[in-house]
């Protein structure tokens, strides 16, 4: 495998740097982590689909595409106050 340079400003490099010390990881890992394991807009649309497939299959569920866009912005909505109180509990600590 080769290697690629990447350029980001130096916030973001510092920023990474930290990320990766606390994974006890190095900043190429933890790019190529992210890389590896974000899904793309289609591959979560086609990760939904089968899954709704699936549903259907082996329980007898139709989840509508109105009921699991409904799902994903609750839980949207709960990671995003789960970060946000981790963010505040990092500044009062």
């Amino acid at each position: 495998m080769s290697d690629a340079m990447i350029r980001v400003p130096a916030e973001v490099r510092d920023r990474l740097a930290v990320l990766a010390e606390s994974r006890g990881t190095s900043i190429r890992s933890l790019v190529q982590e992210f890389a590896e394991t974000t899904l793309t807009d289609e591959e979560r649309r086609e990760r939904a689909e089968r899954t709704r497939a699936y549903l259907a299959e082996h329980f007898g569920v139709e989840v509508t595409e109105e009921e699991s866009a409904a799902m994903g912005r609750k839980l949207r909505d709960a990671f995003s106050h789960e970060r946000g109180m981790a963010a505040w509990s990092s500044t009062t600590s």
